[in-house]
């Protein structure tokens, strides 16, 4: 998911670490907090596999800043992660908003489609938090009131995000 960010952040405009991370903290940061810990290393790690470049330029008022700008194998790289996402880029909801902050990226519609029918297929297989057995249970199922909160509280955003993307499948196809 960082990686992906990095990228896509980066396919936008050349940006320096402390941007990035800044706009990296905007999309994820309320569920995952990046740390210089966790970004520096994986731009090291981009940078060695050839996915981005760095260019030192002066600073305005202190040091030198490092500008990261994508690579074109950084380019197809990211291309390839949003057509090709694994099945958890689809199924964690906050992998999945990584993954849609730049879906715009992928140049057809057929291609961007092909992503959200995947994970219009997800939403749509019965699924619970809770279950008895196999089977997943429902919020009227349940006597706990705070799971009985869990479960429509997640059923309103899936019936929210259902809606958005039949929607947005019918405007790409």
């Amino acid at each position: 998911m960082l990686e992906l960010a990095i990228l896509g952040f980066l396919y936008e405009a050349p940006l320096h670490g402390y941007e990035l991370r800044k706009r990296i903290t905007a999309l994820t940061g309320h569920v995952r907090p990046v740390g210089e810990s966790t970004l520096y290393p994986a731009i090291k790690r981009l940078e060695k596999a050839g996915l981005l470049a760095r260019e030192t330029q002066p600073g305005t008022a202190a040091a030198p800043r490092h500008m990261l700008t994508l690579t074109p194998a950084g380019r197809r790289d990211l291309l390839r992660r949003l057509g090709e996402p694994d099945r958890l880029d689809v199924t964690d909801e906050n992998r999945w908003f990584t993954l849609l902050a730049f879906l715009r990226h992928l140049p057809g519609e057929d291609e961007q489609a092909a992503v959200l029918r995947r994970r219009l297929t997800f939403l749509e297989e019965p699924a619970s938090f809770f279950y008895d057995g196999e089977r997943p249970l429902s919020a009227q199922e349940l006597d706990d009131p705070f799971r009985r909160g869990i479960l429509t509280i997640a059923r309103a955003t899936s019936a929210a995000e259902l809606k958005w993307l039949r929607a947005t499948l019918r405007s790409l196809e």
